[in-house]
This record gives structure tokens, sequence and C-alpha cells, in this order.
């Protein structure tokens, strides 16, 4: 029983191993900011729109539609 403590302690004798430092690659998003998609008028529309309002709601809006394209194909450009 008394060797068996001996044996014990004897381990205790020794120095730890030093911390070593690790670095591992994470993968982390490339898009910081999504632009917000803009409010179309054509979305508001009744359903009773005449075919006018709906051509001019879908004029109105190709600006900002592609406005808001641009944007988007900038940010994906970004992450490549």
């Amino acid at each position: 029983m008394k060797w068996m403590l001996i044996l014990l302690l004897a381990g205790c004798g020794s120095a730890p191993l030093a911390p070593q430092r690790v670095e591992v690659p994470t993968s982390t998003p490339c898009v910081k900011v999504v632009p917000q998609r803009p409010a179309y008028d054509f979305d508001q529309l009744a359903p009773s729109a005449t075919d006018g309002e709906i051509v001019l709601a879908l004029a109105r809006d190709w600006p900002r539609g592609r406005k808001y394209e641009d944007e988007l194909g900038a940010i994906i450009a970004g992450c490549r």
C-alpha cells in the first residue's frame, strides 16, 4: 500500500506541460450588411387594378429594382 502511494506522489513531481496555441481556420460570412428590399408599388396594388395602373406601377418599380439588383451583385462579387 505504501509503494502505491509513493508511485502516485512521484507522478506529481513532474512539471505540467506548457499550453500550446493552435490556430484553426474558421469560415466567416462574407456579407456584412444586406441591403433592404425596396417597397414596390406593384406589390401594393389592389387586385382590381386596371392594366394601366399595373403598367405604371411596374414602370415606377423598374429603377428601384435595378438599383437593388446592382447592390446585391456588388455584394456577391465581393464574396469571390
